[in-house]
């Protein structure tokens, strides 16, 4: 039992929890970028394939063992905090580490033994050793997951962001140093002996080759090392400083639901939300098959079409090898634009962690005027974020792409990918909120039924475009532009249905919409306008930092803002008091 002493706990405003959360995400994708960049200029987009293709494989895994427990865990602390019943958000926590135990342990077992029969199955046999390396972070996540969805319950975000901040640094430190030391271990074997391995190998580029599947496995054990580390922080903090749980507050609160009870609610409310994100990441998991199959299917039919298309942008070293070889360097190019993609829903999903807890006790309190408040509180701090960046992503992904991963020869190839997924970021960064919203309103069931259907359409649309050899990998990224704006259209018809409350599109989307289409001009033409001058990765950064000016200010001049959202922000009052002198908020 967590001590009876425990400093009282202060909840967070949702825009408060969303701000802690936001700004570990920054510095996550920042510490990532320091990773994944650096990373891709020592493995190549031929290691990068190695390396998505075993954490694509992870991911739907790692999902089937947590089956939706963190959300569940969040929404039932979050519910039993607004009646009081304290003694139940302690068995809740309680319960649920024996659960994750079980089902990380079992996650670990199951992608050890199946990954030898995955690799074969799609002919990339080396990311076997990344997969193999990547195993054990499956139970260290689950682990991890029971803690972060406990306080996330709470409404306390500084658990979540400080251990994610701890993960990524450990897997920047560790899985970068790994890397490094494992590919120059092996060139300086075959400078001295022309060998790697022991084995012998004819040419420096064949013996890079070589060394890359083990170079990417060394990368990805230090995500294994940073899940663990992440998992370590949680434990300890949690035995140290308790839950903020108080005597009094216990003395008072009703009795202990019975164990099966609870967790009979858990599993009940765990089990959609557990599908729902198993669905996405076997979307993941779709492109990473699809990707390689069908372009496999492509080179061995009429290659021709497919390597004209990108002639001078693939390596000959690539090509002469064997068609394996380049639909992994594809897959690589396409995971490029996908960890791009990936920043923005990845930070607007603090908006969701965040909103789950506030959500829930406006639902709980029945007051409609509030419910209304929180819902377009989340829907309008999301927009503002994900159009702008979104749009951004999308007139800017040539600069973009060669500003983060080098003027390499294959950057048109990620750039055009880039260009379509860009615009789907917007419509996955708010999707993410809009379920969370569902979930915390009881209808943890639909955000699943929308996922499955949207995902249909993603696969139905991979497998058709990317077998067309002029389309190739841009297919996955049309098929999931597709799948992210049916599921935020569909989502948004029920949550006003479900809550019987307007979200108000047109303040939510239609200012931050004109704004952005002004921050993005503003830096497609300043970039034009420096690129003669300047370095491009320099004028890629100042365009950026003007485009970001001309955002907020078109932002005050819409008058987009609003005086609650401000006042729910740390320091909110002093802030709201200077907009609201120069009438620059609503």
């Amino acid at each position: 039992m967590q001590p009876l002493n425990s400093q009282r706990r202060k909840r967070q405003s949702f825009l408060h929890g969303a701000f802690i959360l936001t700004i570990s995400m920054i510095l996550v994708k920042f510490i990532g970028a320091m990773f994944k960049i650096p990373l891709t200029w020592i493995i190549t987009e031929e290691g990068l394939g190695y390396f998505n293709t075993a954490y694509h494989f992870y991911s739907p895994i790692h999902s089937l063992a947590t089956a939706g427990f963190p959300i569940a865990i969040a929404r039932m602390v979050s519910e039993n905090l607004a009646c009081g019943r304290y003694h139940d958000v302690r068995r809740i926590h309680k319960i649920s580490i024996p659960i994750f135990l079980l089902t990380g342990g079992l996650g670990l077992a199951v992608m050890a033994v199946s990954a030898p029969f995955y690799v074969r199955a799609i002919g990339n046999g080396g990311a076997l050793p990344a997969m193999l390396c990547l195993a054990p972070a499956i139970l260290f996540s689950c682990l991890s997951s029971v803690y972060r969805g406990y306080y996330e319950g709470m409404s306390n975000m500084y658990p979540t962001a400080i251990s994610e901040v701890i993960e990524a640094l450990f897997k920047l430190l560790v899985g970068l140093s790994a890397a490094y030391l494992v590919f120059r271990i092996g060139m300086g074997e075959f400078e001295n002996f022309g060998t790697v391995w022991g084995q012998a190998v004819s040419s420096e580029a064949y013996a890079k080759s070589v060394l890359l599947p083990y170079t990417a496995a060394a990368a990805v054990f230090g995500v294994t090392i940073g899940s663990f580390m992440s998992f370590f922080y949680l434990w300890i903090r949690h035995k140290k400083k308790g839950d903020g749980i108080v005597y009094c507050e216990l003395q008072c609160a009703p009795p202990v639901t019975g164990k099966n009870i609870i967790v009979k609610r858990l599993i009940k409310m765990a089990i959609p939300i557990g599908i729902g994100a198993l669905a996405v990441n076997v979307a993941a998991l779709v492109d990473t098959t699809f990707l390689q199959t069908r372009i496999h299917h492509i080179l061995a039919v009429d290659p021709d079409r497919l390597l004209n298309m990108y002639h001078g942008m693939i390596p000959d070293l690539e090509v002469k090898m064997a068609t394996a070889t380049v639909s992994n360097f594809l897959f690589g190019c396409y995971s490029e634009a996908l960890a791009l993609f990936m920043l923005v829903p990845g930070i607007t999903q603090a908006f969701g962690i965040s909103a789950l807890p506030s959500v829930t006790s406006a639902w709980m309190s029945g007051s409609r005027n509030q419910l209304q408040k929180s819902i377009s509180s989340v829907l309008r701090m999301t927009a503002l974020f994900s159009i702008p960046a979104g749009m951004g992503l999308s007139v800017m992904s040539g600069s973009i792409t060669q500003a983060v991963f080098g003027a390499k020869i294959s950057a048109p190839i990620t750039s055009r990918t880039l260009a379509i997924m860009g615009i789907a970021a917007i419509f996955a960064s708010l999707s993410t909120p809009i379920f969370s919203i569902l979930q915390a309103v009881g209808r943890v069931d639909l955000p699943v039924k929308l996922l499955c259907i949207g995902l249909g359409l993603k696969i139905g649309f991979n497998y058709v475009l990317t077998g067309i050899p002029e389309i190739n990998i841009l297919g996955a990224g049309i098929g999931t532009l597709i799948c992210y704006f049916f599921i935020t259209v569909s989502s948004c018809f029920f949550l006003c249905r479900e809550t019987r409350i307007s979200l108000g599109f047109h303040g939510v989307f239609t200012k931050p919409i004109i704004a952005s289409m002004f921050c993005c001009v503003s830096a497609y033409f300043s970039w034009f306008g420096m690129v003669c001058i300047i370095p491009k990765s320099i004028a890629t950064g100042l365009a950026v930092l003007i485009a970001i000016i001309i955002y907020v200010v078109s932002l005050l001049w819409l008058k987009a803002l609003c005086k609650d959202d401000i006042l729910m922000l740390p320091k909110g009052q002093k802030l709201s008091k200077i907009l609201e002198k120069h009438h620059l908020i609503v």
